[in-house]
């Protein structure tokens, strides 16, 4: 219901002024009916009471006004709910249109923006939920990065908003379109603002190197105001609707893929919001020629990090282990990353790749460094005495472990076992003491005769002289004698 003062006031502006009664409505925040009630009840109803018929929510106006004063932006269908409990029986439509007459607010109101050919971008991150990679959770984001003149966007899936993922999504996109806008208004993302205070913005260092690389100006968005991106908030919403809704995929690469496909087939091809005579691509098409030139080289968007293996082959990145050559171990490398890969680098040298996994606890292994580690593991087992022993003779350890049962000394064993590999070879030696585990003797003394009888049965075999044993025969010297003395012996005989 509105006052005699209200009813006055509209009959003025009616009669007075000329107003329409949509004008009216729209400027004194009312209804039209409420409006057409108050002209009525003068033109036809002068000198006689009027009676209208009541409204179904008339009996509760009171209780509706007075919830509104104490919240003022309650949503109807929770307004609706409240009443129902309370009695009544009417629709939800019939109560959005008298919560038109009654909010004590109303919202503010903005300019529609127009914005001239490759002028403005508008960038953004959105969330859409969590996908499982083996045993990780990881939160799926979407960048998005749209045109305000021709709405052509571009967009890109990633398992992260990292300052790194943020900027290459940018590198792609210039690459598609073949240019860069002039200035991109962006939201207060951490990748994005470092600091802010009121008006004054602090970017971050890698978006400047970014932006002055490209030639393009970085807008932020001041806090709470989203209309002034809308254009991409309306793209992201368009692209959970039209495309991420029941849409299945197999990896990153599948979907980004279906994305860029439904970009082309379905959002391009829809008609542009600013001339809906001609689709964006259409709109696109003369736009892009404006678009700034791309420079002669990409910015180099990959994560750099110090990194170094203390006692193992791997290094850990993001959870994950990644394996490296046995030579690196301990060296101060440097760990290059992206969305697919991971290099690492010794100076400027590469020394190992691997393709980037977006599960966690994971090991991977190259197969290269994995047979390098065996091979100085193989090479360091032979340089001790035991471990010459461990590579040559199968049982070593169980005639060891059986002869210390017995009181032998391991070590005074070993260096005997070592004098007979030296003189019969791995061979004779292992099947002397398979011989004498038999014979449960489990002695090098038993094993050395063993050998000893093998060699008497066998008969005497030479075997080449191992020099490192007796260096001082390296440089031995034996003359050859001249045979022809012996036959001038024979000639002074005869």
């Amino acid at each position: 219901m509105i006052s005699d003062e209200e009813k006055a006031r509209i009959r003025r502006l009616f009669f007075a002024e000329h107003w329409k009664v949509g004008t009216i409505a729209s400027q004194l925040n009312l209804h039209p009916d409420t409006v057409r009630r108050a002209i009525d009840s003068e033109r036809f109803n002068a000198g006689r009471p009027v009676c209208l018929r009541q409204r179904i929510t008339d009996p509760y106006l009171e209780f509706i006004e007075q919830t509104l004063r104490q919240y003022p932006r309650l949503r109807a269908t929770r307004l609706h709910q409240m009443l129902q409990s309370r009695g009544y029986q009417g629709s939800v439509i019939q109560l959005r249109r008298v919560l038109r007459t009654l909010r004590p607010t109303r919202g503010e109101a903005f300019f529609r923006l127009c914005n001239l050919p490759a002028e403005e971008a508008q960038a953004d991150w959105a969330h859409f939920g969590e996908v499982e990679i083996g045993r990780a959770r990881r939160r799926l984001s979407c960048f998005v990065l749209t045109l305000s003149y021709s709405r052509a966007l571009y967009l890109e899936f990633s398992f992260d908003q990292s300052i790194e993922s943020f900027l290459r999504a940018h590198v792609n996109a210039f690459s598609q379109w073949g240019g860069v806008p002039r200035q991109i208004k962006f939201d207060n993302l951490k990748s994005v603002v470092v600091e802010r205070f009121h008006d004054a913005v602090r970017f971050h260092p890698r978006l400047l190197e970014f932006s002055g690389h490209y030639q393009f100006a970085a807008v932020p968005c001041r806090p709470a105001r989203g209309n002034e991106k809308g254009r991409v908030e309306r793209a992201i919403q368009y692209i959970r609707h039209s495309f991420f809704a029941a849409r299945p995929f197999t990896n990153l690469d599948d979907f980004n893929r279906q994305a860029l496909i439904w970009r082309d087939q379905v959002a391009h091809r829809r008609p542009s919001p600013g001339d809906e005579r001609r689709t964006v691509a259409e709109v696109f098409a003369e736009e892009r020629p404006r678009l700034l030139a791309l420079p002669a080289h990409h910015f180099d968007c990959d994560l750099r990090q110090p990194i170094r293996s203390d006692k193992t082959i791997y290094l850990e990145f993001d959870t994950n282990a990644y394996s490296i050559p046995p030579s690196a171990v301990g060296l101060a490398l440097t760990l290059v990353a992206n969305q697919n890969l991971i290099r690492i680098l010794d100076g400027t040298r590469e020394i190992a790749r691997h393709r980037r996994s977006w599960d966690r606890k994971r090991q991977i292994d190259d197969p290269a460094h994995i047979a390098a580690l065996l091979e100085q593991k193989r090479k360091a087992l032979g340089s001790t005495a035991g471990g010459r022993l461990a590579a040559l003779l199968p049982r070593i350890e169980e005639f060891l472990a059986a002869a210390f049962e017995r009181g032998q000394a391991p070590a005074h064993q070993t260096k005997r076992l070592l004098g007979l590999l030296e003189d019969y070879g791995a061979q004779e030696v292992s099947a002397a003491i398979d011989e004498a585990l038999a014979r449960q003797t489990p002695r090098v003394a038993s094993v050395a005769l063993i050998l000893q009888q093998r060699r008497r049965e066998a008969g005497p075999t030479p075997r080449p002289v191992d020099l490192s044993r007796h260096p001082h025969l390296a440089d031995l010297s034996v003359p050859t004698p001249r045979l022809e003395v012996y036959d001038e012996l024979k000639d002074d005989k005869q």
